[in-house]
């Protein structure tokens, strides 16, 4: 792993606020959870001299430096002000964020020291988990929308039609628009028409969609981003949170990069236990009139083609196709 210098003062403060006090001595090292191009996730611990003791500490260390996402220009920030704009108060112990020991911002470049999830997550999720996810996310948005977001000065936010521009902007790529539209597409032909239809059906849909809800949505809720312990759920990386729809959020955690053997399941478990959390506290549709199957076309049914198309970091052609034939399963299903 390419060396990174972790900044002993800020250590200290983050270990301050994590322990109670300031060590006499601290021994660390540390090791890579996440790596890019927009920033790096290390996992730091080891051990400080706490009042005569050692003491074994972990947490998570995030740095970014300014970039520009499509369609959202803040969002390389956005977790750093959501650590201010969303108090501690607005989550429950049974869905919240990381707590954050430590935070710093200066000249295009954002640092986090935050506390390291230790429960299960990504693929080694259970259907039971999915809904466990789901409910609790129903929940924390239904409270919030009932409680009108009062308080919450939410400045750096994603904008309601972020699905919309994302969608649009992935359609105008036309190596797969033509792609799924002339016969040299592999891609078997019940789900290249799925995808044209909902072409074809775009304004009726997004009429649809903004007729639903209008919440605080944490639009990267995928498999990795959820951590499951007993009843508990802890939501990290919060850089593409704000404004969406109800159901936005529910369509990633089905569609994006999950259970593919189980998606039909996990899709209803997840859509019912999601509304009825909603509803514990606010007003929602009826569940029939869920947009869901449609956002997962909008949000990865270009996406998957182009995976599809071109496998790139691991990922295979027959996931993406078996993928869109799970969710034109999804299609047929009416709840």
């Amino acid at each position: 792993m390419k060396s990174i210098a972790i900044d002993k003062t800020e250590l200290d403060k983050a270990l301050r606020k994590k322990l109670g006090e300031d060590a006499l001595a601290i021994e660390f090292q540390v090791e890579r959870l996440h790596g890019g191009t927009i920033g790096d996730v290390l996992l730091v611990s080891g051990k400080a001299e706490i009042g005569g003791s050692e003491e074994p500490f972990y947490m998570v260390y995030k740095h970014q430096k300014k970039w520009s996402r499509y369609a959202d220009p803040l969002s390389w920030r956005r977790e750093y002000d959501l650590y201010d704009a969303l108090p501690d108060d607005v989550f429950t112990d049974n869905l919240r964020r990381p707590a954050c020991y430590h935070k710093n911002i200066s000249d295009g470049e954002m640092w986090l020291w935050m506390e390291l999830a230790e429960c299960v997550s990504g693929l080694d999720m259970t259907p039971e988990m999915y809904e466990l996810a789901a409910r609790e996310l129903g929940r924390f948005q239904g409270r919030l929308h009932a409680g009108g977001y009062a308080g919450l000065k939410l400045t750096n936010v994603s904008s309601p039609d972020y699905m919309k521009q994302n969608y649009l902007h992935e359609r105008s790529t036309e190596e797969l628009y033509h792609y799924i539209r002339d016969g040299g597409c592999s891609l078997p032909r019940h789900l290249c028409k799925m995808i044209i239809d909902i072409d074809e059906r775009c304004d009726e849909i997004f009429c649809r969609i903004e007729r639903l809800p209008l919440i605080f949505c944490h639009r990267d809720f995928w498999v990795t981003n959820i951590f499951c312990s007993g009843k508990k759920v802890m939501l990290v990386d919060w850089d593409t949170a704000g404004w969406g729809y109800l159901g936005e959020d529910i369509a990633s955690l089905v569609a994006d990069d999950s259970d593919i053997d189980n998606m039909v399941e996990n899709f209803t478990r997840c859509v019912k236990a999601y509304y009825e959390g909603f509803s514990e506290f606010a007003e929602a549709p009826d569940i029939s009139e869920n947009c869901i199957y449609e956002m997962m076309l909008i949000k990865f049914g270009y996406r998957l083609v182009g995976r599809y198309k071109n496998p790139y970091y691991g990922k295979c052609s027959e996931d993406a196709e078996r993928t869109l034939q799970k969710i034109y399963e999804i299609g047929h299903i009416r709840l």
